[in-house]
């Protein structure tokens, strides 16, 4: 756990697909903790994007979903991993073709476990 740094990822974030789409929630955290109001989020929540252009020879293929890896911060809300910028996802279509990391432009506060 030594030296991970990043910024706690929450209902207030800023997150894209590689293509412009917007990613949000699809199951926002009911409880556990809040950063200035927003709930923290964690890798027991689903993630959606919407808005998505991307196309493929004409063909649109947009990404629709968002799956997290929580790193191996050790920080954990209601037992879940908490999601920091710095953790690993890839946007899927809806038949689960990868398209890319999303792209996180906006976070709360700054986490560093030593």
């Amino acid at each position: 756990m030594s030296g991970t740094s990043g910024r706690l990822l929450d209902t207030a974030a800023v997150i894209g697909c590689p293509h412009g789409g917007r990613v949000t929630a699809a199951t926002p955290p009911a409880g556990g903790v809040r950063v200035a109001g927003a709930a923290v989020a964690t890798t027991a929540h689903n993630y959606v994007v919407t808005g998505c252009p991307h196309t493929v020879d004409r063909v649109p293929m947009p990404c629709v979903t968002v799956r997290w890896t929580a790193g191996s911060s050790g920080i954990t809300v209601d037992g879940a991993p908490v999601l920091l910028d710095i953790s690993a996802a890839q946007c899927f279509t809806a038949a689960f073709v990868p398209q890319g990391p999303p792209v996180v432009q906006g976070t709360q506060r700054k986490v560093t476990v030593r």
